[in-house]
């Protein structure tokens, strides 16, 4: 992207659209941090923590934001315990998951994007596949209780006084809401502004800003809560590059809020250069 009218003379801001490993997670902000390149949203940190679903789960305990429970097992534990899921030790671990998360669990990556890797589980066979599955794609699993409710998302921009939009409500029109739901099937329904009380929404508001803030996000962020049948308000995911093509949440809830896809941007490029002169002046460039 063009920098601002501010900015040098052929300056440029790299927008980095690339989910997942090594795109996501601090990586790809490293080197353009080390190239000493203005880039869009959060730095190393917020990045990579983020990304790590475990992490971002310590982060939010600390700072008592609500969320599903949940548990964390290493791959090496999976592998030690067999690869036979009727074996004791696997059975014995299955059995507790279920008994203690359950009776309908999902299973994911801690380091992976756009679902890939996450699966529903509802009995020992189908845990033991969801298991496997995920720990195709990193060395921490996580298992979490699988809340019955609605899935609200909200839309973050800023650096230390960030705004939140109004909510967005993904309706998917599977079990949840899969990889083939994102990018290969019109199934799921994006809902902006969904029939929610005042009190809600800036209670997630609240709740998107500060978990936002304790992330060490910046620049954007989508965050995605559940609003359980029971009335919990949980956070689940930060994702720190949300899609960003014109009819995706986080900017279609910024034109509902009368930010154009344009002047969205054009915020998006200015943040990036502040931060980026900001940041030199901290290391001495």
């Amino acid at each position: 992207a063009q920098a601002g009218p501010d900015a040098e003379p052929g300056s440029l801001v790299v927008f980095p659209l690339v989910h997942g490993p090594l795109g996501e997670d601090g990586t790809l902000q490293g080197l353009l941090e080390l190239a000493d390149v203005p880039y869009v949203g959060s730095g190393v940190l917020g990045s990579a923590l983020a990304m790590d679903k475990l992490a971002t789960k310590d982060v939010l305990a600390h700072h008592n934001i609500a969320q599903a429970r949940y548990r964390a097992i290493h791959a090496d534990r999976l592998v030690n315990l067999g690869t036979d899921a009727n074996s004791d030790g696997h059975r014995a671990l299955l059995v507790d998951l279920l008994a203690d998360l359950g009776p309908t669990l999902f299973v994911k990556p801690a380091n992976m994007g756009s679902s890939v890797g996450v699966s529903r589980a509802t009995d020992e066979d189908s845990l033991a596949e969801a298991l496997a599955t995920a720990a195709l794609y990193d060395e921490w699993v996580v298992v979490e209780e699988a809340i019955a409710g609605r899935e609200i998302e909200f839309a973050v921009l800023g650096d230390r006084n960030p705004q939140v939009s109004g909510p967005g409500e993904i309706r998917p029109g599977d079990t949840f809401y899969s990889y083939a739901d994102k990018y290969e099937s019109d199934a799921a329904e994006l809902v902006i502004d969904p029939d929610l009380s005042p009190e809600v929404v800036v209670g997630f508001q609240e709740m998107a800003a500060r978990a936002y803030l304790a992330l060490r996000c910046t620049g954007m962020a989508r965050v995605d809560f559940f609003i359980a049948d029971d009335g919990r308000m949980l956070c689940n995911e930060v994702n720190t590059i949300p899609g960003f093509t014109p009819i995706s949440m986080y900017p279609r809830l910024w034109q509902a809020a009368g930010l154009s896809y344009s002047a969205l941007i054009d915020r998006l490029v200015d943040l990036a250069v502040t931060r980026h002169t900001r940041r030199r002046r901290h290391t001495g460039r």
